[in-house]
């Protein structure tokens, strides 16, 4: 089975931690969607004939495009692609841009799950990120979703922000877990290089972010899930038994999938490409038939490394037996040995020839990774 990624670049505005690709300009959108149709077609043989088993729009801001314009890429997919019939089609939407009468275009397309990029449900939180929606429509939009019948969401909260003191913290997740969402996809806030709030911090314009108080943010996260009986099946995801995202999973089992749209990544098992990060230069391209994109062959120790990455990520952990039939038993042995320092620390675990970060480890968890990369000239 395989996934379908695609990358809508257009937000109403910018958030300041961002530093996805988008355009806060709409003028490119018509462009855009014809070369997208384009590319789909193009790319029609990328996935090998695999059945199609997840539809994620991504972005940006997909909840953008209309419901014609969500069909349209829908049923250019379904013309080249073979989708199962219970795919699973996720659409990320911010909350001020649902209303009852988009809800039902959404179900009406095909759409089957919204990922809602709440953040958080304070003002001060939502005006120091600069979102586009409010508090109230926050809680609001997440009612309208199920009152339509929308059961399968998830929301994005953002913890460890200067805004946040651990008492808000604790409320956006207890009001998430009281409005019944099966999935909640939580993250610390990151700085990064080059968006807004990196240059607002290092002018001294915002205050920097504590690593301290997001340790401690996420350690009564993992505490709070697990009491209101979520599983943390990955490092920023929780879901309720049943409820976990078929497409994020996939990434973390390393199935192939094709992204398309501006600065969207594809993977077919031993390669990785990359479409160009420049909305005008894809669409150009597009309209001569070619696909702007930049590929890269994975060398073995590359293939091996990216499922210690991912698969650490993971409540199943790196599976031992998998490293042994996919890659070697050198590599096995060698993961083996060097994780004896890390199960000793009390940061990782060995249950039954699966290597699991523990409830600490999980603090540390790219540290870890990088110790266990195997070096290019084994």
């Amino acid at each position: 089975m395989a996934g379908i990624y695609i990358h809508v670049p257009f937000c109403k505005q910018a958030c300041y931690y961002c530093n996805f690709h988008f355009s806060t300009s709409l003028k490119g959108k018509n462009a855009f969607l014809a070369a997208l149709l384009k590319e789909i077609a193009l790319q029609k043989d990328y996935l090998a004939s695999e059945e199609v088993s997840t539809i994620y729009f991504g972005g940006g801001t997909p909840s953008l495009l209309t419901a014609g314009e969500l069909n349209s890429i829908l049923d250019q997919l379904h013309q080249h692609f073979s989708i199962q019939p219970a795919a699973e089609i996720t659409l990320e939407a911010n909350p001020d841009d649902i209303n009852n009468e988009i809800i039902a275009h959404w179900k009406q397309t095909g759409i089957n799950r919204l990922s809602i990029g709440v953040q958080s449900f304070f003002e001060e939180d939502l005006l120091w990120m600069h979102r586009a929606h409010t508090a109230t429509q926050a809680t609001a939009c997440i009612q309208s979703v199920q009152d339509a019948g929308f059961n399968n969401l998830t929301i994005d909260l953002i913890y460890g922000t200067p805004t946040l003191p651990d008492e808000n913290w604790h409320y956006n997740v207890q009001h998430a877990i009281s409005l019944g969402i099966p999935h909640l996809s939580c993250y610390a806030l990151t700085v990064e290089p080059q968006t807004a709030l990196d240059t607002l911090i290092r002018k001294h314009k915002m205050q920097p972010v504590d690593p301290d108080a997001q340790a401690r943010q996420f350690l009564l996260l993992m505490d709070w899930m697990q009491q209101a009986g979520y599983e943390h099946y990955e490092i920023s995801n929780f879901a309720q038994p049943g409820m976990r995202s078929k497409h994020n999973s996939a990434y973390w089992q390393r199935k192939k999938y094709l992204g398309l749209g501006p600065s969207a990544h594809s993977f077919n098992g031993t390669e990785r490409q990359w479409n160009i990060a420049n909305n005008a230069l894809y669409a150009q391209a597009l309209e001569k038939d070619n696909i702007p994109f930049e590929k890269e062959l994975l060398t073995p120790v590359q293939r091996v490394n990216e499922y210690i990455m991912t698969a650490l990520r993971t409540s199943e952990g790196i599976d031992l037996s998998f490293t042994s039939a996919h890659f070697s038993t050198a590599v096995t042995q060698q993961l083996e040995r060097e994780s004896l320092r890390f199960i000793s620390q009390g940061t990782l675990t060995n249950e039954n020839g699966h290597l699991v970060l523990t409830r600490e480890g999980k603090l540390l968890a790219d540290g870890i990774a990088a110790d266990l990369f195997l070096e290019e000239d084994m």
